[in-house]
């Protein structure tokens, strides 16, 4: 069973910087997509960012110019790097796989981010 392990979450002040890792207990070399999404409180989860086995990647317009996701393959380990946070930031961030275009997204357990202004 694949598993997800986030970790890097945490309370930081407006304007600055978090870095997000997710550590995946299988070889991410040719997983079709990771990502993050994340969901703040009484509202539904959003899709943050992306990244292809290509390499290609997507961000959320909110966070185009502040985010950017990476994989490093010989870490098993994709990261959400994270600029100039405001509180709308807030929320738990969830680390997702899946792993052919068919298949079902498969999540890590979350790990809370909290922007304080």
């Amino acid at each position: 069973q694949v598993r997800l392990v986030e970790s890097g979450g945490g309370l930081v002040q407006a304007g600055g910087s978090l870095r997000l890792s997710c550590v995946v207990s299988t070889p991410i070399t040719n997983i079709y997509r990771l990502g993050w999404y994340r969901q703040a409180p009484g509202k539904q989860r959003e899709p943050v960012a992306t990244i292809l086995a290509t390499g290609v990647t997507n961000i959320v317009d909110s966070a185009k110019g502040r985010f950017s996701i990476s994989r490093d393959n010989a870490k098993n380990t994709v990261y959400l790097q994270m600029h100039s946070l405001n509180s709308e930031d807030t929320a738990v961030y969830y680390c997702y796989l899946q792993l052919g275009p068919f298949d079902s997204n498969r999540w890590g357990q979350g790990t809370q981010v909290t922007v304080s202004s």
